[in-house]
């Protein structure tokens, strides 16, 4: 990664047109034709209690929360950011937290108004709301579908209360299911987060919670394997959790079950009935862009030479002081062409069914030529299948994803 100047700023050419471009040009520079689609994401940094295993950027709300200060300042943020995807149409938006559902239902519809005020928003846009069962009233989720959100993706983690409580869930069982109650009430598209190999869980128990979530019907499924992240509470005191082969077979039973259900496996956590995949994190994994505003969110946007990253000041108070000062990027960094293979391997690899092949130069900038000695590699030891028009990682690949990878990070 290397600093750059402001995102925006044009380069300073001087003497002949022929110059110029030659400037532009020059060995090493990107040629993006055509920019990818842009989607907006928006952090909401509150939660009524930090979970054990996250490590999100997410912090306690004690009592209260800024609701109006933090609204004034994404939308100070969005309107700083405009310049840089002027005339660009958004077609999905991602609330995130933390717990978004913690917001007001004024709250979020000054939000959307907001967004769609500054933003040429897709007429069939997804706008997606995280939502915890521990926050969720029905009036208000009926407000919140009002104002324009048209998916939920909802934290359930399981239907078992003694599971949840170690989890250090703010929700039971109970809680969970009236939370999906609620949502198929007012939202026909919606998604259940679930984890499993949890402490003590057993592989019968991992199966009724997933039973349980499929006879909820849902559009989509998130299926996540716990894992102890640095910096976590579960980090320094770890639980005893179900060893390798358990989870294993906790694996291989989501998949039988989930596909005798009729939802696809489409990417390594995602499972979705037909037509029904999450279209804001498509886009992430097929090396989109998004403008993310809020505390910690993160952007990634295209330009014809170049593709930049940039970061938000984290903590909610020192993030707020700075889009006062009007200064709430503190990262900001070019993705050089070395990282740019990785990068959309990173992403696109995560989908079961992989990737045209004219998409790592439609969404890259450069042809396919710069990775086929990690093509060749992968190929070789049968992590990657690939034909001249898809390219995609085999059976043992997704199962290995992490070496697959890694082939394509260049030194």
């Amino acid at each position: 990664m290397i600093p750059i100047k402001p995102v925006g700023a044009a380069p300073v050419i001087t003497g002949t047109p022929l110059d110029a471009v030659a400037a532009f040009m020059k060995p090493g520079t990107l040629n993006l034709g055509i920019l990818p689609p842009l989607s907006l994401y928006v952090h909401f940094p509150w939660c009524v209690k930090k979970c054990p295993y996250c490590d999100f950027n997410s912090h306690e709300a004690t009592g209260s929360f800024p609701e109006t200060e933090y609204l004034d300042a994404l939308r100070a943020d969005l309107e700083s950011a405009l310049p840089l995807i002027w005339g660009r149409k958004i077609y999905t938006i991602f609330i995130g937290g933390g717990t978004p559902s913690l917001m007001s239902a004024a709250g979020l519809d000054r939000l959307l108004s907001d967004i769609r005020t500054l933003l040429p928003l897709d007429g069939a846009a997804e706008i997606t709301m995280e939502a915890n069962p521990g926050t969720f009233e029905a009036e208000k989720f009926r407000a919140y579908r009002a104002s324009g959100i048209n998916r939920l993706s909802i934290g359930i983690q399981s239907f078992n209360s003694q599971h949840l409580k170690a989890l250090g869930r703010i929700h039971d069982g109970d809680e969970a299911r009236r939370a999906v109650d609620i949502a198929q009430a007012n939202f026909d598209n919606f998604n259940l987060d679930l984890m499993y190999a949890l402490p003590s869980q057993t592989l019968v128990q991992a199966q009724q919670d997933l039973a349980t979530a499929i006879s909820c019907a849902p559009p989509h499924l998130s299926l996540y394997h716990l894992t102890l992240e640095p910096n976590t509470y579960f980090a320094k005191f770890p639980p005893v959790v179900p060893d390798d082969d358990a989870s294993a077979e906790m694996q291989d039973m989501i998949s039988a079950d989930t596909a005798a259900a009729g939802y696809g496996h489409y990417e390594v956590s995602a499972y979705a009935q037909a037509g029904r995949q999450a279209r804001h994190n498509l886009n992430y994994w097929q090396f989109g862009d998004y403008l993310g505003i809020g505390a910690g969110a993160h952007t990634k946007l295209s330009f014809p030479h170049r593709v930049v990253r940039q970061a938000r000041y984290k903590q909610p108070k020192t993030y707020m002081e700075q889009m006062r000062a009007g200064n709430p990027v503190q990262e900001e960094m070019e993705i050089s062409r070395g990282e740019l293979g990785f990068e959309f391997m990173l992403n696109a690899l995560r989908l079961t069914e992989g990737f045209e092949v004219n998409l790592f130069a439609e969404r890259t900038g450069m042809t396919l030529n710069t990775v086929t000695k990690a093509l060749d590699a992968a190929e070789a030891k049968g992590l990657l299948y690939r034909d001249h028009k898809i390219i995609k990682p085999t059976e043992l690949g997704g199962r290995f994803l992490n070496d697959l990878q890694q082939m394509f990070l260049i030194d």
